[in-house]
């Protein structure tokens, strides 16, 4: 499942086949806020976005709702309004609020009571009984493994429909996640991040639900954006990288031009 920090990239995770599609909460503050993953989108942020991405693609989103944006009763709002916005499911964290990218140091949890009571707020709230609640913890940066797989087993007898460990440091660890945890995992795969990368069929073979690969599209462009634009203020020219960019066509069949076109000639504006 990649992740997609707009419709555009949420358009490109649907053209290449991929099932579902991961609204990743960093790639929203990197792209829309030019800031990092510390806390800084609010719920009206996420859900527009959703919104948009919900009216672009047929996918499935995950939505990252970082820690619910506020206490219980805020996870309350968080689900009715992400599950308005088109989400099909949301996760959220048993971090400190402001959160941060759960690759930085300096993260903390806050109690388990208090991450049980959001969870079973999510469960209670959610109008389709289909509309995942996915939990995930940050202890095992703070508190180890050990703690990690106590708290996500307690989330998960609170009514998370799946878990995500975030962090593990070796293979061993994600083998150890994937065996005692009774409920599907999410495996997230951050490039440069803690977390190393384990081929998806040997995710598969351990008993991993989801791969989750959250911002190799945005690191992608990133880079693709700051090499073309590097050659571009160089040479002043873009003919020395034009093989680094999409096609006039491929940008409007990514983007659906065809349909539009279509649209247009059915309801014309004059008769």
């Amino acid at each position: 499942m990649p992740g997609a920090a707009n419709a555009l990239f949420a358009r490109i995770v649907e053209d290449l086949g991929f099932e579902a599609c991961y609204v990743t909460g960093a790639g929203i503050a990197n792209m829309h806020l030019g800031a990092p993953d510390i806390g800084l989108t609010t719920l009206t942020e996420v859900a527009n976005h959703v919104a948009a991405m919900a009216d672009a693609v047929a996918l499935p989103l995950l939505v990252d709702a970082d820690t619910g944006f506020g206490n219980a009763l805020s996870v309350v709002r968080t689900v009715k309004v992400l599950e308005r916005a088109g989400a099909a499911g949301l996760q959220i964290e048993d971090q400190v609020f402001p959160k941060r990218c759960g690759h930085f140091e300096g993260k903390d949890v806050v109690p388990l009571p208090e991450m049980l009571a959001k969870i079973r707020a999510a469960v209670d709230t959610r109008w389709d009984g289909d509309f995942q609640i996915v939990a995930r913890t940050d202890a095992r940066a703070g508190l180890g493994l050990d703690a990690a797989l106590e708290r996500a087993q307690a989330m998960i007898a609170a009514g998370a429909d799946a878990t995500f460990v975030e962090a593990p440091t070796s293979r061993d660890e994600i083998g150890r996640i994937l065996r005692e945890l009774p409920a599907p995992q999410i495996v997230n795969t951050v490039f440069g991040g803690r977390t190393p990368e384990v081929p998806q069929s040997d995710l598969a073979a351990m008993g991993a639900g989801v791969a989750l690969y959250a911002n190799a599209a945005l690191q992608a462009a990133i880079k693709g954006a700051h090499e073309v634009l590097g050659v571009l203020k160089r040479d002043g020219s873009l003919a020395a990288i034009a093989d680094r960019l999409a096609s006039f066509e491929e940008r409007q069949r990514i983007l659906r031009k065809d349909h539009f076109d279509a649209l247009e000639r059915r309801y014309p504006a004059v008769e």
